[in-house]
Formats: structure tokens, C-alpha cells, sequence
């Protein structure tokens, strides 16, 4: 087994024996045309306009985007600005919902036969990558096998944040949708291997997704180390085939994709029905959730003070989309739940640490999955000095939160490796 640096953190996995259920319909929904890398949509309908279930609502020419489409059935009653978590403002469609949930009746399961058919019907669908970074998928699929060709399909199903799992309860409820996603992906992008890779602290899911897969010789089920962030694209690219990602490289480079296990399961749920990216599994948790703590099929645009209503944490001091360790803490509770959402965690409200002064200790090297010297970068950042940053490999981090974790002296180092990356000039 090929093993980066990390932590060992607390899983803190209490949700999953907890079925998904399906969430209340709320009242309204809200949902941004801009859900993913790339590109916003453009919003397709205005004020009055009755919508239906899985009705496209948004889409753009531009290379790197995806559609959007409405999670519920109802009536458009605004089309607003809306400030996104990062900053910038997109549209947004709010929409009042019927409660009948009619499906828009232009659905219907695309025809998949070739590599062709398979990247239009993953971009119809609206799918971005599931783990959180949203990456539009038929982008992903579309690789150039001529000049990167493309041998190994890494499913990634390590779900090594604290709290969450929905990844986990994707295996468990939908283990024959996961497989049939991955093979149909391997057979029409002629990929020869597919290595499954989940956490060691999930026996029941190796267990069952080993005894699935017993008779099929090109799928192998991995076994990771509990260590975060075993479920970064570059570790786990290395702890399943021991190939590096060099900076500037995308896994393609190095002739391997790296997939989600919820993307792959809902890639074949809709070759089969047709229904696009319109629902979230969601794990809700933490210690301000009084009651209905569990994983929830979510309308893509439910307002999270709808979620913590339902689940009596009104008075949360800290909100989070997805987990402690990379999450982002919402400014507002009133923000919707969006395709790379899969947890709300809320908590009450810490009190912070005392910053003081670096010791030189080397933990935040020691811990790093990338060894990269967070004290140097600090110090670089500090000074503004852009060609020492380039040499300390700044825009490799990945954000992970390992140094500012195992550091003494509570320094915000992850923070300044985030801000630092923002000095370095884009190409």
C-alpha cells in the first residue's frame, strides 16, 4: 500500500446506519445558476413562469459549465442576484413550489451505445463531480485518448471527513447502481481497470462491495488506511496505483480518472430514468442537531434554515456546507443546498484558540500529504515575495487543513496557503 503523510482524526460517523429518507418539500426553493466550476448559466425563465420537476431552467455555450434544472414543480416567483459562498453573484430562480412534484414531460432515458452518446447524456443531466468540487463530469468523460489515454477508473469512495456519510450510504443502498455506473463508464471509455477505494473504518461496505464484486476480474476493491485526507484526488490517486500527479498535471496525465462513487451510481440512474442532477443525499449532524440527526434526499435548492428547522438547530453558532475539515461555514442560513452540498453540519459556536508564535516544530511539514513547508509559505506570503512562492509548490496544496490542525501554536495556515495561491498569477 502506498501511503502519503495526514492525520488521524475522529470519524465521528454516527448517521450511518441512518437510511436515506427523503426531506420535506419545502415551500420555496432557491437555486443558482451557477452550481459548479465554469462558467454561470443563464437563467432560462422569469418571473410567472410555471416550471416542472427536472425542467431545464439554465444553461451556457461556454465550454466549462453545466445546465441547471428545477427540483421541484411550482411557480417562478423571482429571479434574483445572488451572492455565491466565493464572493461572486449570479442569478438565482426562486421558485414557490405546488407540491405535486410533476415531472417536466420532456424526460426520457437517453440513449447510451458509444463514448459519444455517453458524454451528452452525462452534460443533459446537469451532473458535476459529487465529492464537493463540482467539476462539470461530461468534461471529465471527454478526455483525448490519443494523447492521454486513460487505463485506470479510481472510484473514490474514502468519505474520510469527519461526520459525513452519504458516500457511505450510497454503497450500502445503491451497490448494484455503483457498479453498473462504473461499468458502463469503463466499457464506453475503454478503460481496463477500475480500482474501488474505500476507507478501512467501513468494513460492512468493503465486505459487501468485495462479495459484489468476486466474479469481476478488471474491478478490485481497495482497503485505505483511516487517515485524512486519504480522499484528496492526488492521495488517493497515489494510495490506489502509486502514480503521482505532478503540479500543472491533471489525473489524465498520469492515465487515471478519479470518480466519486455517488457520481458513478447516479451516471446509470439516469441512463435509466432520465431524472437530472435535481437531488442531494445529505448527511445533517453535529452537536446543535437536536433531533432528525441522518443522510436526507434533498430538493437541490432548499434553504438550510429550512434543514436545521426541521432538525430543531435553529440557534446554531456555526453552520457548514460539508465537513469540518474542508467545509465552508455559511454567512447565512438562508443559502440553499446545491449540487456539491452532501453534508449541513451544525455546531455551536467554539470558542477559537489563542493564536501565538511558530516554535519551529515541523509538524505542519510532518502532517503534510504533499510535504510542502506551510512556515516557509507564511513567512513568503507575509512578504509578498510571488517567485519564492512558486519554488515552495503554494498552488499544490489542496487545502486539506492538516497544518493548521496539527499545529501548537493555532496558526491559520491553512487560510494563508488559500490566500497565498491568490498572489500567484493565473495562465
Amino acid at each position: 500500500m502506498n501511503k502519503l503523510n495526514g492525520i488521524h482524526l475522529s470519524h465521528d460517523k454516527g448517521t450511518k446506519d441512518c437510511k436515506t429518507i427523503d426531506f420535506p418539500l419545502p415551500k420555496t426553493v432557491v437555486i443558482p445558476m451557477s452550481q459548479h466550476m465554469g462558467a454561470p448559466c443563464n437563467c432560462l425563465v422569469k418571473k410567472g413562469d410555471p416550471v416542472t420537476k427536472g425542467q431545464k431552467i439554465g444553461d451556457s455555450e461556454a465550454f466549462m459549465s453545466a445546465p441547471i434544472h428545477s427540483s421541484v414543480s411550482g411557480t417562478v416567483t423571482d429571479v434574483i442576484d445572488y451572492l455565491l459562498p466565493n464572493g461572486s453573484v449570479c442569478k438565482a430562480a426562486v421558485i414557490e413550489t405546488d407540491g405535486a412534484q410533476t415531472l417536466c414531460p420532456d424526460l426520457k432515458a437517453p440513449v447510451v451505445n458509444d463514448r459519444k452518446s455517453l458524454i451528452a447524456a452525462v452534460k443533459e443531466s446537469g451532473l458535476t463531480g459529487l465529492g464537493g468540487a463540482g467539476f462539470p463530469t461530461h468534461i471529465k468523460l471527454n478526455f483525448d485518448p490519443s494523447k492521454t489515454p486513460v487505463d485506470v477508473l479510481v472510484i473514490n469512495a474514502a468519505e474520510c471527513e469527519p461526520y459525513i456519510t452519504s458516500d457511505y450510504r450510497e454503497l450500502i443502498e445503491n451497490t448494484d447502481d455503483v457498479l453498473n455506473g462504473i461499468k458502463l463508464v469503463m466499457k464506453h471509455l475503454d478503460i481496463k481497470e477500475c480500482k474501488l477505494c474505500i476507507e478501512e473504518n467501513k468494513p460492512d461496505a468493503i465486505e459487501l462491495m468485495k462479495k459484489k464484486t468476486e466474479k469481476i476480474k478488471n474491478i478490485e476493491i481497495i482497503s485505505l488506511p483511516s487517515t485524512y485526507p486519504q480522499g484528496a484526488e492526488k492521495v488517493i490517486i497515489y494510495s490506489a496505483t502509486g502514480r503521482i500527479v505532478a503540479e500543472g498535471e491533471l489525473p489524465s496525465n498520469q492515465g487515471v480518472m478519479v470518480m466519486n462513487v455517488s457520481t458513478a451510481g447516479f451516471i446509470y440512474r439516469y441512463t435509466q430514468d432520465g431524472i437530472p442532477l435535481t437531488t442531494r443525499r445529505i448527511t445533517v449532524d453535529g452537536d446543535c442537531i437536536a433531533r432528525n440527526k441522518g443522510n436526507y434526499f434533498v430538493p437541490v435548492g432548499t434553504k438550510v434554515s429550512d434543514i436545521l428547522s426541521h432538525c430543531g438547530a435553529e440557534k446554531a453558532g456555526k453552520v457548514l456546507y460539508g465537513g469540518p475539515m474542508m467545509g465552508m461555514c455559511l454567512y447565512d442560513t438562508d443559502q440553499p443546498v446545491t449540487k456539491t452540498t452532501n453534508a449541513i453540519l451544525a455546531f455551536k459556536e467554539g470558542r477559537k484558540p489563542e493564536t501565538t508564535a511558530c516554535i519551529r516544530c515541523g509538524r505542519c511539514v510532518r502532517t503534510c500529504p504533499l510535504s510542502l513547508m506551510p512556515l516557509m509559505i507564511e513567512k513568503a506570503y507575509k512578504e509578498k515575495d510571488v517567485e519564492e512562492l512558486k519554488k515552495l509548490k503554494v498552488m499544490l496544496c489542496m487545502n486539506c487543513g492538516c497544518c493548521a490542525y496539527a499545529c501548537p501554536a493555532h496558526r491559520p495556515l491553512a487560510e494563508i496557503n488559500q490566500l497565498a495561491k491568490g498572489l500567484i498569477p493565473r495562465k
